[in-house]
């Protein structure tokens, strides 16, 4: 055989052979360059710093084929139009609160968490095993959005009053910043509930144009400066017992991702939720000192206002329900599953919580 017609015909034969394999490598690792939206000023380094985290992770994870850049509110959309943006496809996703939505639809308060809902564990349980993240894309559907689950705040504060709430009669024409279904229920109490982004809340509460305002815990509030304008601190935040924050992935861009890189996302949302929760019950202890010596007073919600504002959050779940079918149809096996944990949580967790927070250990 003629040598160089040898070599020619191989030469050809590794051409044709790479151009087979090349497609087929892009197809399944494709260059992908993603904007990302956050609806959390930068001061808030953890709930802010979970859209760096998964940017960081899925290029890792995909070596350096899939790249999110990541904006803060104002920078291409404000803080509370993160939704609409990824659902018309401004930004291929969002780091934001289903609670921020709830004027479009109230089941947007479920991904997060109803008032006297469940707690952090209890949450991510019936997300991941109850069917609530199904549920929850089921609905996002509507809104050609994709959600993973990405952060969680822990249990929340109640909030920064100027003045003190001894009673009912105290909520009666309070101008208060509040997100979610909190503000509708405590409406019902005569509270005038405002809807504002994070970072707007301080100077609003500083020039009087509201009278309290509620975010998140000691962590992120102390970074936002409330005790500067506000000195009174309660507790619990009963409207926010835990706060999922979702990736928001524009519905068609997500069905188009390749399953390696599916799971990319869900991996690095995942470790973030992790470290979102771990990083507040590492951080709010001390914050919480510091607040009370810079002069914060903490104070807990008298047992009467807790007790007014349960019966309204029921009654009023029982009305959205009755007139609102996609509530109802989240709301029922949601109840279900929060009457399920109560009973374990009684028997199980709070006897012991309980009693080892009212211990002294021995010494220092």
């Amino acid at each position: 055989m003629d040598r160089r017609n040898f070599l020619s015909r191989a030469g050809v034969a590794s051409a044709a052979a790479a151009g087979l394999a090349a497609p087929a490598l892009a197809q399944g690792a494709p260059k992908l360059n993603w904007r990302l939206t956050s609806s959390y000023p930068k001061s808030l380094d953890t709930l802010y710093g979970l859209s760096p985290h998964v940017a960081r992770r899925v290029s890792e994870l995909t070596d350096g084929n899939f790249q999110i850049q990541v904006f803060a509110p104002g920078e291409i959309v404000p803080a509370l139009q993160a939704l609409d943006a990824v659902g018309n496809g401004t930004v291929e996703c969002a780091h934001s609160l289903g609670s921020f939505y709830v004027g479009k639809d109230p089941t947007f308060a479920f991904e997060t968490s109803l008032p006297f809902g469940l707690n952090t564990r209890q949450h991510i349980a019936w997300l991941t095993y109850g069917g609530g993240n199904q549920i929850v894309n089921t609905f996002l559907k509507t809104y050609n959005v994709h959600s993973i689950p990405s952060g969680n705040t822990g249990a929340q504060m109640g909030g920064w009053f100027r003045k003190e709430i001894k009673s009912v009669d105290d909520l009666k024409g309070l101008k208060f910043r509040i997100a979610g279904l909190g503000g509708n229920i405590l409406s019902r109490l005569g509270v005038v509930p405002q809807q504002i982004a994070g970072g707007d809340i301080y100077p609003a509460l500083e020039r009087g144009t509201i009278d309290a305002a509620e975010f998140s815990g000691p962590y992120d509030d102390e970074k936002l400066g409330f005790h500067k304008v506000a000195k009174y601190y309660y507790f619990p935040g009963w409207w926010e017992g835990t706060a999922n924050v979702g990736l928001y992935v524009n519905l068609d861009k997500w069905n188009a991702l390749p399953p390696s890189y599916k799971a990319a996302l869900e991996t690095a949302c995942s470790e973030a939720l992790l470290h979102c929760v771990a990083k507040y019950d590492h951080n709010n202890p001390d914050a919480l000192r510091r607040l009370v010596e810079q002069g914060a007073e903490l104070r807990a919600f008298p047992q009467p206002v807790l007790e007014a504002a349960f019966k309204e959050a029921h009654a009023f779940y029982g009305e959205i329900a009755a007139k609102n079918p996609t509530f109802k149809a989240v709301y029922e096996p949601w109840l279900a599953y929060w009457r399920k944990e109560q009973l374990w949580f009684r028997i199980g967790e709070q006897p012991f919580d309980n009693f080892v927070a009212r211990q002294q250990p021995p010494g220092k």
